[in-house]
């Protein structure tokens, strides 16, 4: 057996891969019942009988992965890589981003694990991106090797917000004055989606509405008009957030939204700007129409990522 977990900032989701291959065992936690990662992680493996006891495991982790010492941002969690395994009591452990995970997954992903938005087709073995807002906004890329794929990690998500129209600019100008820095995590995300919705409240003299991100998401699908122009202007930023990402890496293999959001609203995110924002890089427009996008609509794609990470290994 082998233990896989997706360790994000508000939930964690584990399991195990078992000797013939399969994902089984799955649970969720949420974060705010546990105190850290070995707490969490703990909590799962003591539910198993000792025969299932893992041998490996692949964890992602939503925070950079720079050294033995992991911190994740977003949740105030710090732990140690080597510390974790001893904890753990396996063998090997491999730590990666949790957006590396999903990168990973991007080869093997199919029909089944995502729905098309707008038009583009992939090229074979080209340069794939993934990226998606959940309680931050992760973002990686998996490029052809000559032996298969590489996986880029990275931090894509604390690039600096750049607006498109003027609307766009004064919301950015709002909120770069509340955080000294706009970066696309903080309007692409759940609390980013709070920052546009109370930006815009600001402008249109509603003060600074308060709200939690699964509210404006309701008053969203309720009709609300402000909170239907902060949803409208989330997906249109996406849009040109993943299009530069996009012509950045010459990603023709395709762009993949995932995260925590946007696989919810998957049809109003077809409705809205984000495909013509993607589109919308002026001489260039006629290579961004080639390049397909998906929202993944598989549940957990990193556990299809930490597999074929094992099995590399």
């Amino acid at each position: 057996m082998d233990l896989i977990a997706d360790i994000g900032a508000t939930n964690t989701r584990c399991a195990l891969v078992d000797d013939d291959g399969r994902i089984v065992a799955t649970e969720f936690f949420r974060n705010d019942d546990f105190t850290g990662v070995e707490h969490v992680l703990g909590a799962y493996l003591g539910r198993l009988s000792p025969r299932h006891r893992p041998r490996r495991a692949a964890i992602a982790i939503a925070a950079p992965i720079v050294g033995d010492e992991i911190e994740m941002v977003n949740r105030g969690w710090r732990f140690h890589g080597k510390a974790l395994a001893d904890a753990l009591g396996v063998t090997a452990l491999e730590l990666i981003n949790d957006f590396a995970a999903i990168a990973w997954a991007l080869p093997a992903l199919g029909p089944e694990h995502v729905r098309k938005i707008g038009g583009g087709a992939a090229v074979p073995h080209s340069p794939m991106v993934t990226l998606g807002p959940g309680t931050g906004l992760g973002v990686a890329s998996v490029v052809p090797a000559a032996d298969g794929w590489i996986v880029v990690g990275g931090e894509g998500g604390h690039q600096t917000l750049a607006a498109s129209n003027a609307e766009e600019a004064a919301v950015i100008e709002l909120i770069r004055d509340e955080f000294g820095h706009c970066s696309a995590e903080r309007a692409l995300s759940g609390p980013g989606l709070v920052n546009l919705y109370q930006a815009l409240g600001r402008r249109v003299g509603r003060g600074t509405p308060v709200a939690t991100p699964h509210d404006v998401t309701a008053l969203a699908e309720q009709g609300e008009p402000l909170a239907r122009r902060a949803r409208a202007m989330f997906f249109a930023l996406l849009g040109t957030v993943a299009g530069n990402v996009a012509l950045t890496l010459g990603a023709l293999g395709g762009v993949y939204i995932a995260g925590g959001i946007v696989p919810r609203f998957v049809e109003a995110f077809a409705e809205s700007e984000f495909r013509r924002r993607f589109e919308a890089k002026g001489r260039y427009r006629w290579y961004m129409e080639r390049i397909p996008t998906y929202v993944i609509t598989d549940p957990v794609p990193a556990f299809i990522g930490l597999k074929r990470l094992l099995d590399r290994h």
